[in-house]
């Protein structure tokens, strides 16, 4: 049996490989491993046939002959639709979905972060200070969240189960459960304007670049908050740093940006009011074993010649 050759690109291979093996298809490929540092030698790039890997330079896969699928490892993919010779005939797939597990509650940690005061309370006790402190509840508040897919309806879901209102904006607008309105994105301005807190789940694309503007923070309440859990791009970094400083905005929660790691020069570190996290939103310990169960499941219909999921469209850009 001629097996297809499959090479897995990043750091932590194991999950893969055993995901390979338990569902019964290692007869019919041969696996290789490379860690991220090293670049594939010249008989991988020329046996190669499906790619699992977070990205590729310039020049590599022009060079990869076979290669006729690459999964990405990121639900993301503005790094791959970047590659200036990104060949036309490859297929490529990412990682959506992947982060249903941690990222709605990682969203609904940093909405406990805005209303409640334990972070607060922590400072107090070091200096052994007993200060009475007020809990905002977010029971009756409204919830709008641009970007409403998976990540975003089971946001939904859990904030309505606190008692929020939820609305936002869709492509397509058919009825959600647990969103009050669904809008189209021709109409995120009202939900900027209804919303106490604003979630940003949008995609890095050629539109959505500096999505949120000066112009359209100052459709928000000077009460309200925004969460971004996206894509750094969707933020003008000085609109929101003007916003917030000129209280024309409460503040912001962010999770995702421009540069990673954050340069240790960037205003976003010193502004009072935004709260930088070092992108934690979709982690966890076994996201690696989820992202293996979507590559073997479209392993199998690579193998069978049966479309693969979560094909990423190239002109909408994810």
């Amino acid at each position: 049996m001629t097996r297809t050759n499959v090479l897995l690109w990043t750091d932590g291979p194991g999950p893969y490989i055993d995901a390979i093996a338990a569902a019964g298809l290692s007869d019919r490929v041969r696996v290789e491993s490379l860690p991220r540092s090293q670049t594939p030698n010249e008989a991988q790039r020329a046996s190669t046939e499906a790619l699992l890997a977070w990205g590729a330079p310039k020049g590599l896969l022009p060079e990869m002959p076979k290669l006729r699928w690459a999964q990405a490892l990121t639900a993301g993919v503005e790094m791959w639709l970047t590659i200036p010779d990104l060949p036309a005939g490859l297929t490529l797939t990412c990682a959506r979905g992947t982060h249903r597990e941690s990222m709605p509650e990682n969203i609904l940690g940093g909405l406990f972060h805005l209303t409640k005061p334990y972070a607060a309370a922590n400072q107090d006790q070091k200096s052994s200070s007993w200060v009475r402190r007020m809990a905002t509840p977010l029971n009756g508040q409204t919830l709008g969240i641009l970007g409403l897919g998976e990540i975003g309806q089971r946001v939904a879901r859990l904030a309505t189960a606190l008692g929020m209102r939820v609305i936002g904006t869709k492509r397509t607008t058919a009825s959600i459960a647990d969103v009050a309105e669904v809008l189209p994105p021709s109409r995120t301005n009202e939900v900027l304007a209804q919303s106490d807190f604003v979630l940003l789940l949008l995609p890095a694309t050629p539109d959505t670049e500096n999505f949120i503007d000066a112009e359209r923070l100052g459709h928000m309440k000077p009460s309200a908050y925004l969460l971004n859990f996206g894509r750094g791009a969707l933020i003008d970094d000085d609109a929101l740093i003007a916003a917030v400083t000129s209280k024309k905005i409460a503040g912001a929660v962010l999770d995702v940006f421009r540069q990673e790691p954050l340069p240790k020069a960037h205003p976003f570190w010193t502004t009072e009011g935004i709260q930088v996290l070092p992108h934690i939103g979709g982690g966890h310990p076994r996201r690696d074993s989820v992202v293996a169960k979507l590559f073997v499941d479209n392993l199998g219909r690579f193998l069978d010649g049966k479309p693969l999921l979560q094909e990423v469209d190239r002109v909408a850009g994810y």
